[in-house]
């Protein structure tokens, strides 16, 4: 797109009042610049790329909360032992990633600049549905990396103002766009934490036993799948955990995190395979 710099260095395409989408803006003025513009020279099986692992979610009266583990491997190997993979998308909602890191750690950073972007533009805040659909535009844009291995697969939830509910939502590959409910979880070891949500998951959770349930689906996880890393006591490195109420976006504070994977890791010595349902 030709344009013509301003006196202030800026070229003149950003001074002009356009599409309240910046993913659409920058397709149109750097296209090179988008997460799924590039291509992969003989395929991304010849790259060792870390990918992060395991993401859960659980809604719980007045809100959800978002975990995920923090390991990300390449191939055999632990990559990194503390990687971040749940991240606020704005005030009142969390996208979290699975699948290769550094492509799902760019759109996530993408995602948050154009929800800020529809902000500034429109004056007000984006609706929780139009927010996953946003994402979901941003997912079939990099259709193209995913066929060629690389793949990214985020895990979104909010809190919905105009019901007054945290709501989940997931995605494929190619951008498809699904509500989940009650609670969800994506990556590798998806499988079993799925298991243990389903076992400890009701519909009267406190924000404390919501967060409870999490460490605990995170652990079973980690018990049976190798690319997903539990509790560290020895580093003090423990899951990330953010819940999004009415009153926004919160990371949970790693030591509260860190006295709840304690609890669980003493609990396991005597039951091994976790609580019984119900949690409590």
């Amino acid at each position: 797109m030709a344009s013509v710099p301003m006196s202030g260095g800026l070229p003149g395409v950003f001074m002009n009042s356009g599409t309240s989408s910046f993913a659409d803006f920058l397709g149109a003025y750097r296209p090179e610049m988008l997460p799924g513009s590039r291509v992969v020279q003989g395929g991304a099986e010849r790259l060792n790329i870390p990918h992060a692992t395991t993401i859960v979610a659980v809604t719980f009266p007045g809100g959800v909360i978002m975990a995920g583990d923090r390991r990300a491997t390449a191939g055999n190997v632990i990559a990194q032992r503390d990687i971040e993979k749940v991240f606020p998308a704005d005030e009142y909602s969390a996208v979290a990633i699975a699948g290769t890191a550094g492509i799902g750690l760019e759109m996530t950073r993408l995602f948050q600049v154009e929800l800020e972007h529809y902000e500034k533009m429109e004056g007000r805040l984006l609706s929780l549905e139009g927010k996953a659909n946003r994402l979901a535009t941003l997912i079939r844009g990099n259709l193209g990396m995913a066929m060629q291995g690389l793949v990214v697969v985020p895990l979104f939830a909010g809190y919905d103002l105009e019901r007054g509910v945290g709501r989940i939502f997931s995605y494929d590959a190619a951008g498809g766009r699904y509500e989940e409910h009650e609670y969800h979880s994506i990556g590798s070891g998806s499988v079993f934490a799925k298991g243990a949500l389903k076992k400890l998951w009701r519909p009267d959770l406190s924000r404390e036993d919501a967060a409870l349930v999490c460490v605990q689906a995170l652990y079973d996880a980690a018990d049976d799948d190798s690319a997903t890393g539990g509790p560290d006591l020895t580093r003090g490195i423990f899951p990330v955990l953010a819940e999004i109420t009415d009153e926004g976006y919160r990371r949970v504070p790693d030591g509260d995190v860190g006295g709840l994977a304690r609890a669980v890791v003493e609990a396991r010595h005597d039951a091994p395979g976790g609580p019984n349902a119900p949690l409590r």
